[in-house]
């Protein structure tokens, strides 16, 4: 019988132990969220080993973008301050060689990686392989909600008590970080974490919850679909859609879900159910109506429809712009809709800037204005308002207003950008530069708003419309759309060597859809969103067309892209006869 040998394992086998690991805590300022539009304003580097700092870096940075206001009240860092400070080009290779060979430790890591990737390839730099530890990720496996309500960077710091309090500044939220990893790493003491190693695969392991609901992916089908969690009464606790169902909610229980209120659904789930799918645009589709439908309480609440917002010009005697939560067929002008009522209300500023209508929320009719119950406001002197409230304007001149609003919120929006076009020079030439971005965001809220409306409009009048889009196979997808909702899916197979059958079978099984009356639409402004960026996708052909499909020429729609453009390469507005405004 042969005999058993012991083999004494090597220190590697072991890993690198924390207190011999040199890391570097990262810390950026940025002109926004998105690493593909915005840029870094400062930044802030720590130098650590074994509990002792070894060196700083700290500098502001000139992006080379406009800082808008809300960042500016948020970080205190001024469009002015930046204006010296050493340019990106030179920023990050600094940063680079600070970091050469170390562990690169943030606080919700893939948003500072994610703009320090996207500027090394901005300035071709390869980015270095480092390895990462994100803070947040550590804080959920360690602390417990009854310890610390969230897992913000304020919070750890107060419960840590950390020498440094985080203010939105680069440095001093560094700073601050560094207590928090050791403050997490003394914690993971407690768990047998000693290494590098067992430290990063500790943050990322799946909860106990998540092993013991694996079972719950058994039987999922493969291909597109969509997919219900649900607790032991059936309830429906969250909606989701996959191009591979198998693939997808098997994800769940795995290290690589780490959100915290997905994880805490898996522990309450008792069951999956699956609707597949012919396309993934169905699949889509239908996850936008049942989450409408059932409203689930572990779903994001900007996808419920009724949250959306739209710009309304008001139907009474001295019509008025009004941010309302439903688009009536009451024979009004509506735009949107909007996510949110800061872009709402950004877009309604962009409209008055080119219009007198009133300002006022009052009501406001012949007969008060006759008794003197209206109130007049400081717009008036400034040429802003023609003062119906004081009588100046009777309703028959006051509609001369009313019809140029209507005008630019469905036909034509140059007034606008011209309006708001001049202003924005005048703030420049007087080097106020933040009033001026305001202004920018104010006309592309609007723009958005009154573009998408367009496009709403034009798809919803279709009678039908038939689409194919290339397949991953080689093959086609199908889709039959209905006055603007999705009405058939179907796909032709790769091999197919006449596509009439399969494009009449689909038409045939179809849906049938009814026009609605004036502007309310057979389909949610998501879903008709979601066909519009599916049918923009490279290769798409148009089947059938049954109707007239178009945007007014001088609409807002054709200003989207310029508009887009003054975010990353400001180009000047020539006009629609001058040059495109691309």
């Amino acid at each position: 019988m042969p005999t058993m040998r012991s083999v004494q394992g090597s220190l590697d086998d072991l890993g690198t132990p924390l207190s011999e690991v040199t890391f570097v805590v990262v810390d950026l300022e940025t002109t926004g969220g998105s690493p593909a539009s915005c840029g870094i304003t400062e930044i802030g580097a720590v130098k650590v080993r074994g509990g002792e700092i070894i060196g700083e870096l700290g500098t502001l940075v000139d992006c080379g973008l406009a800082i808008p206001p809300h960042i500016t009240v948020l970080t205190g860092i001024t469009q002015a301050m930046v204006a010296g400070a050493p340019p990106v080009a030179e920023v990050v290779p600094t940063f680079l060689e600070f970091a050469r060979g170390c562990v690169l430790v943030a606080h919700n890591a893939p948003f500072d990686t994610g703009f320090l990737k996207a500027a090394c390839a901005r300035l071709n730099h390869p980015w270095p392989a480092f390895p990462v530890l994100d803070t947040v990720d550590l804080a959920r496996r360690v602390l417990t909600r009854e310890e610390v309500p969230n897992r913000k960077l304020e919070t750890l710091a107060r419960f840590f008590g950390t020498a440094v309090r985080p203010n939105h500044r680069a440095l001093a939220d560094a700073r601050a970080t560094v207590d928090v990893l050791y403050g997490l790493l003394e914690r993971l003491g407690s768990y047998g974490v000693t290494s590098l190693e067992e430290a990063k695969g500790f943050a990322r392991a799946p909860t106990p919850q998540q092993q013991a609901k694996r079972h719950l992916a058994d039987g999922v089908p493969s291909g597109p679909g969509v997919y219900f969690f649900e607790d032991g009464r059936g309830d429906i606790l969250y909606i989701g859609k996959s191009g591979d169902l198998r693939t997808r909610v098997r994800s769940y229980f795995t290290a690589g879900e780490t959100r915290k209120r997905v994880r805490e659904m898996v522990g309450i789930a008792e069951r999956v159910r699956t609707i597949p799918c012919a396309t993934g645009l169905e699949a889509e589709i239908r996850e936008l109506r049942l989450i409408a439908e059932h409203k689930p309480r572990y779903n994001r609440r900007s996808k419920f429809p009724e949250r959306a917002l739209w710009l309304k010009l008001t139907d009474e005697a001295f019509p008025r712009l009004s941010v309302v939560r439903e688009c009536r067929d009451d024979g009004c002008a509506y735009i949107g809709p909007f996510a949110s009522r800061p872009a709402a209300e950004e877009a309604r500023e962009a409209l008055r800037e080119a219009t007198v209508l009133r300002h006022c929320d009052q009501p406001l009719t012949p007969r008060r204005v006759a008794e003197g119950k209206a109130y007049s406001c400081a717009l008036v002197e400034l040429g802003r308002c023609g003062a119906p409230c004081e009588g100046r304007e009777d309703t028959e001149g006051y509609a001369r207003h009313v019809r140029a609003a209507r005008t630019m919120m469905s036909e034509n929006a140059e007034p606008v950008v011209e309006a708001v076009r001049t202003r924005i020079e005048r703030l420049s030439a007087e080097l106020r530069y933040e009033e001026a971005a305001v202004q920018r965001d104010r006309l592309a809220a609007f723009l958005r708003a009154a573009g998408r409306a367009q496009r709403l409009d034009a798809l919803a009048a279709l009678a039908q419309l038939v689409v194919a889009r290339p397949g991953f196979d080689g093959g086609w997808e199908l889709a039959v759309v209905r006055y603007g909702r999705l009405a058939g899916a179907s796909v032709i197979p790769a091999h197919a060597t006449a596509y009439g059958p399969y494009v009449e079978a689909c038409t045939a099984a179809a849906q049938t859809v009814l026009p609605e009356p004036g502007r309310r639409h057979a389909a949610s402004p998501a879903e008709m969103e979601c066909l519009l960026r599916w049918m923009d996708s490279p290769g798409v052909r148009l089947v059938l067309v049954d109707g007239t499909w178009s945007c007014p020429a001088g609409g807002a729609e054709g200003l989207r892209e310029w508009i887009e453009g003054a975010y990353q390469e400001p180009k000047p507005y020539a006009g629609r006869r001058g040059d495109a405004p691309v």
